[in-house]
């Protein structure tokens, strides 16, 4: 399966980190996109935005789009061919340096000052994060996304290691499918029936008491991956390009109200139409606003996506979904004395500094200015990388069972009460 394409047909590295068509062609709105979907999915986890939470599908949508017509363009420039190893290496150099670091970055400060419940869990979490199986252990363990959320410090990293484990199989997907004359109609063919069937297994396997089993599936939510990837065909961009710039302009101007509107009125578990095909009409309408961006970025819409506060959002919105989190659970209300968008407000900024630190010391000079991290050497210290956070892991003491609650023998009346950090509280 694995073809290297012959170096004529590399395309140079490029030295930013830049959302392009299927054609290549920057497309400077959808950084503003993606700055939007994680501002939902923050005001989201504050308690702030209850429909927050379809940042991540945006994210998904996003990500089918963009990693499908990078390989698309490698097919076609390879006559079919693509370098698997070379795209695993690349998006192993874009992702795991900033979730190592993470990683590491939360246990320790856990360890120091967080309340010993989140540490435990931490504890437990860690080895499935490192083995982007994060989604499927928290399923196997019953750990509801709507009701113990706060109780995992890693439980956001459910939907990076879906996407994880979607670049690791629709890249072979692709490899098979690109192969012929018809590699574009043969890739889209791939996504409209992995989306159908992604869709049949979730309204299938819904449970209306507790949701995550859907909601945090791979299998149940590839379709928001697979809807990105359809519109990133040949097939899809052509159907767009037949209405002009100036219909798709307007058409993204409605999606975008219609997205919007929905994420308003959006209540996640309390929502059971989400998982009735909801969550596929939005994946659908995200796709759709997503290929007419790319059709038409000048437009009103376009412009406002590509404002320089929203882009610079999106080009630190991966370490930014990351550290924001941990934050929340560590800066708990009892910590800081602040409740309401006050607390908020310093999440943010804590969180937004964390994330840029984060871009310009670790993931930019790891993917752009450093050759060791290529090839066999890079393979090397990203093992080297793994094999110390998994020291790390194993070093820091579990906290004794029982540490951080409440003895309850000490609520007689008259008795002195020495109450264990409370465990925080947000939605997740």
């Amino acid at each position: 399966m694995t073809i290297r394409t012959p170096p004529s047909h590399r395309r140079p590295r490029s030295r930013t980190t830049v959302p392009t068509s299927p054609t290549g062609r920057h497309i400077t709105p959808l950084d503003g996109l993606r700055g939007l979907a994680v501002l939902g999915v923050l005001f989201f986890h504050a308690g702030h935005f209850s429909g927050g939470f379809l940042g991540v599908d945006l994210f998904f949508v996003l990500s089918g789009f963009l990693i499908t017509g990078l390989l698309l363009r490698e097919a076609r420039a390879g006559n079919g061919r693509i370098d698997l190893l070379r795209f695993w290496g690349r998006r192993a150099r874009r992702l795991l340096p900033a979730l190592a670091v993470t990683v590491a970055g939360t246990l320790l400060l856990l360890w120091a000052l967080g309340p010993p419940t989140l540490l435990r869990h931490a504890l437990d979490d860690t080895p499935w994060v490192l083995s982007n199986l994060t989604n499927w252990h928290f399923i196997a363990d019953r750990v509801g996304y709507w009701q113990a959320g706060d109780t995992r410090v890693f439980g956001h990293l459910w939907s990076i290691a879906v996407e994880e484990q979607f670049y690791l199989l629709w890249p072979l997907v692709i490899g098979l499918a690109a192969r012929g004359r018809h590699a574009d109609r043969c890739v889209a063919a791939a996504a409209v029936g992995g989306a159908a069937l992604s869709l049949i297994v979730m309204i299938a396997l819904t449970d209306p008491v507790d949701t995550t089993r859907v909601y945090e599936g791979t299998d149940t939510r590839a379709f928001s991956l697979l809807l990105g990837a359809l519109m990133a065909t040949a097939p899809a961009s052509g159907l767009l390009d037949r209405i002009g710039e100036r219909a798709a302009g307007w058409w993204a101007l409605a999606l975008a109200c219609g997205i919007g509107a929905y994420w308003i009125t959006a209540d996640g578990q309390n929502s059971p139409s989400l998982f009735q095909g909801g969550l596929f009409l939005h994946a659908l309408a995200a796709a759709l606003l997503i290929g007419c961006l790319a059709r038409a970025p000048r437009t009103p819409l376009g412009k406002v996506l590509g404002t320089p506060a929203l882009r610079r959002l999106g080009l630190i919105s991966y370490s930014l979904y990351l550290w924001h989190w941990p934050i929340y659970l560590i800066l708990s209300e009892e910590r800081l004395g602040m409740t309401g968008w006050g607390r908020t407000a310093v999440i943010l900024g804590v969180s937004t500094a964390a994330a840029a630190a984060s871009k310009t010391l670790v993931e930019d000079p790891i993917r752009f200015r450093s050759p060791w991290a290529r090839g066999l050497t890079g393979a090397a210290v990203l093992l080297a990388a793994f094999i110390a956070l998994v020291a790390l892991w194993a070093l820091i003491p579990e906290p004794p069972t029982g540490a951080g609650t409440v003895d309850i023998t000490r609520l007689a009346p008259g008795a002195p009460t020495e109450p264990g950090p409370s465990p925080p509280s947000g939605a997740l």
